[in-house]
């Protein structure tokens, strides 16, 4: 019998309180809760078109930002992901998806190397979304990178309408993590060369 890919880690911080718990074989099922309407949304939208099923409570100190919450809650995630993949044995490692959203275009494409790297190209034109704050987008996924051990390159090709760009981005992650994480019966060990990733 397969063993399963899962994961739950619990964080708390003076700053945060998180639970994360992820089945990468999932269905896309979600319950999330971090007290950021947007941002719930987002991570909604991650897991629905990632097929990938994650539960998300946060406690954060929202009297202060957003930034705590956002950074703290990728962290988390990272985390898991790389907890779920285990020992990384068949998995596709590489990963791309390009979504559209009305009228823009989103790209992300990943490696889960173990080397951690972000790439974010994407500008936004207003501040905040709800009590979202738009610059924490490349935050979120710095954070949830480099504690996946993940290469991302994540950018906004053109777009216009700043919900629809930050849309695409998250489901674009979604998509390119499950074409990465999916296991390949030709793959033996690991997809590298140096038998280790």
């Amino acid at each position: 019998m397969e063993e399963k890919r899962t994961a739950f880690i619990e964080r708390k911080t003076t700053e945060t309180s998180i639970e994360v718990d992820i089945n990468l074989d999932g269905e896309g099922k979600y319950d999330i809760d971090t007290g950021i309407g947007f941002f719930d949304h987002m991570l909604e939208l991650m897991s629905k078109h990632g097929l990938i099923d994650l539960k998300v409570k946060v406690i954060g100190d929202l009297k202060v930002d957003s930034h705590h919450t956002v950074e703290d809650t990728g962290i988390v995630i990272g985390e898991c992901i790389n907890k779920a993949l285990g020992n990384k044995k068949s998995i596709n490692r590489y990963g791309t998806s390009f979504v559209p959203m009305d009228e823009s275009l989103c790209q992300v494409s990943m490696d889960i190397s173990g080397r951690a790297f972000l790439v974010f190209d994407g500008e936004f034109t207003c501040e905040k979304l709800g009590d979202f704050q738009t610059e924490m987008v490349e935050e979120f996924f710095r954070a949830l990178a480099f504690n996946a051990g993940i290469t991302l390159h994540a950018r906004v090709i053109y777009g216009k309408n700043n919900h629809h760009m930050i849309e695409g981005l998250f489901k674009a992650f979604g998509r390119a993590l499950s074409e990465a994480v999916s296991k390949n019966t030709r793959i033996k060990g690991v997809m590298s060369t140096k038998g280790s990733i």
